[in-house]
């Protein structure tokens, strides 16, 4: 059976073990993988980041992560290298657990593609 054909937590967990591959520790939330997609978009490479800027690669990730379904688009990139986006439609209302559902389809697809 392909992880494409598992439920949901199934595919994270494989992603995770994936990433822990790859990077050589396993992220250990959301929020560690949705950091890692937004260094990734920043294109700088690992270095230090304050914790602003940790805070402000998580939101990239989530809004590189939901572009992939139009919530967000590309709106520029500083001077700095720094992608901004802008929001393109409301989010699906839902509690938590079903936003975090829906990021984690989004991270799981954006992986697919590297």
């Amino acid at each position: 059976m392909n992880i494409e054909d598992q439920p949901l937590e199934a595919q994270w967990e494989h992603l995770l073990d994936r990433l822990e591959e790859l990077i050589g520790k396993k992220p250990g939330d959301l929020n560690g993988v949705l950091f890692l997609v937004g260094v990734q978009e920043l294109g700088q490479g690992a270095k230090r980041f304050t914790k602003e800027q940790k805070q402000d690669l998580m939101h990239i990730g989530i809004c590189k992560v939901l572009s992939l379904s139009s919530y967000y688009s590309l709106e520029h990139i500083d001077k700095d290298g720094w992608p901004h986006y802008k929001l393109e439609r409301a989010l699906p209302v839902g509690d938590i657990l079903k936003q975090e559902a829906l990021i984690k389809m989004h991270v799981i697809e954006y992986f697919k593609n590297i």
